[in-house]
């Protein structure tokens, strides 16, 4: 009797549960350890953590094993994003053509659906409170502790696949061992608290349900994005030191208070009480972590565990899902042959990580910075007209990582050479605000291209 193809899966959160059923559907008998306990046995409340937006990329690799009906059941869509200035005045940018959204979702709601999906599509068996603490990866064997009782135990599979995250446990006890593994860590110099926006007393949106809201300050911002029972997660990112307005200056009530009343003033008027809320949830940090290669032995890392960042672009799931995405297309192209998945898996997959980073910090200093620019919205406006005019010679660099499935490397390439392009048309352009349509614009970026 022919043995049953066997995986191992370290981390039962977003990336994991999915491509646990993407190996179930290949007919794999799948083993996911988990260090934490069963998240849908407590209450997944919004706000636990970062709101995530699903775009193209994600709904991909959802679709592609069937799952995203299932998803689309708690996601809503966002239309575009509504700029919140200091005097309350609001302004409005579409996300892409009409009808293109992104969709808030719960972390924790997504994780338990597809955990839920993951156990129901074939062998797939999820095990807590199961802490990795070691591997060896040409091997294919991984090391774990029951948390509960201590007791250490082995296993092995034909593959296993790290996703356990930015700290990944496989990754620091095994990949961070091995000769010329390179890794990087970097932490931003801002971190991000959240606030719980509740819904009005009759269960309605206190902010327009189907926009991303952004309250853009220069050095820092809030954004908020909706939850199914009529709340808000609202983020402040922003610096840990730094004079007024940071951190570490908002020590006390009264301080907390005075600076919601004088920054935020619109989000205050709706949520006064914001003083008594502000400790309710913890002052996270940010960063950035770069590794390579992506796989070593029989052991890949995946998601985070590989390529964690900065969520500005709201694109952290979405290219956890697209990795495997990525890797259900290797598989099918080299017959599960997993010398060569990987192989190719780590080459065609390692400029896109490092790409996504330099998107994810682009996009925050665009949202915090420039969105409230009227320069800004000028240059965003005389694209998307071109865009329109000409969709076979220009694609926003915002519809192409969103929008599309182009590789995140080629469309940050794309994107920084578009906008030197348009940087250097308005300089050109005499009384630009006034002429901004005009064909005398068109005919400098048809030169240009």
């Amino acid at each position: 009797m022919k043995k049953k193809k066997s995986a191992i899966i370290i981390g039962a959160g977003l990336a994991g549960s999915l491509w646990a059923v993407y190996l179930s559907k290949a007919g794999y008998k799948v083993t996911i350890y988990e260090r934490r306990s069963d998240i849908r046995l407590a209450e997944i409340s919004a706000g636990k953590s970062i709101n995530l937006a699903l775009s193209s990329r994600g709904w991909k690799a959802l679709e592609t094993v069937s799952v995203d009906k299932e998803i689309r059941k708690i996601a809503i869509p966002m239309y575009g994003r509504v700029m919140h200035d200091l005097e309350g005045g609001l302004t409005y940018q579409p996300y892409g053509k009409e009808g293109e959204a992104i969709y808030s979702v719960s972390r924790g709601g997504v994780n338990a659906r597809m955990m839920d999906i993951a156990e129901s599509c074939g062998e797939v068996k999820i095990l807590y409170n199961h802490e990795c603490v070691g591997a060896e990866t040409e091997k294919g064997i991984v090391y774990l502790k029951k948390k509960k009782s201590n007791q250490t135990f082995s296993d092995q599979a034909d593959v296993i696949f790290a996703a356990d995250g930015a700290f990944s446990a496989v990754r620091y006890n095994a990949f961070q061992k091995l000769d010329r593994f390179n890794f990087s860590q970097r932490f931003i110099e801002d971190g991000y608290r959240e606030i719980l926006l509740p819904a009005r007393k009759d269960g309605g949106y206190q902010l327009d349900k189907n926009s991303l809201h952004i309250w853009p300050r220069g050095r820092f911002m809030m954004i908020a994005l909706p939850n199914e029972d009529g709340s808000f997660t609202c983020t402040l990112f922003m610096p840990y030191d730094g004079g007024l307005n940071s951190f570490n200056n908002l020590k006390t009530k009264n301080s907390v208070e005075e600076f919601f009343k004088i920054t935020f003033p619109d989000f205050y008027e709706i949520m006064p009480n914001i003083a008594d809320e502000w400790e309710n949830h913890p002052l996270s940090s940010l960063g950035i972590m770069r590794s390579y290669p992506w796989h070593n032995g029989k052991v890949a890392l995946l998601g985070d565990a590989a390529h964690a960042t900065v969520p500005f672009y709201g694109q952290g799931m979405n290219a956890s899902f697209e990795d495997c995405t990525v890797l259900h297309e290797l598989m099918l192209r080299h017959n599960e042959n997993w010398v060569k998945v990987f192989e190719d898996y780590t080459k065609y997959r390692k400029a896109d990580g490092d790409a996504l980073q330099d998107l994810s910090l682009h996009n925050y200093y665009e949202m915090r910075d420039f969105v409230s620019d009227p320069m800004f919205l000028l240059q965003k406006k005389i694209e998307a007209k071109f865009s329109k005019l000409h969709p076979d010679k220009w694609t926003p660099l915002y519809s192409m990582v969103t929008f599309s499935h182009i590789k995140y490397s080629d469309a940050y390439n794309k994107g920084m050479l578009q906008d030197k392009i348009m940087k250097e048309v308005m300089d050109s352009v005499d009384n630009i605000e006034s002429n901004w349509d005009s064909q005398e614009v068109i005919e400098k970026i048809l030169d240009r291209i």
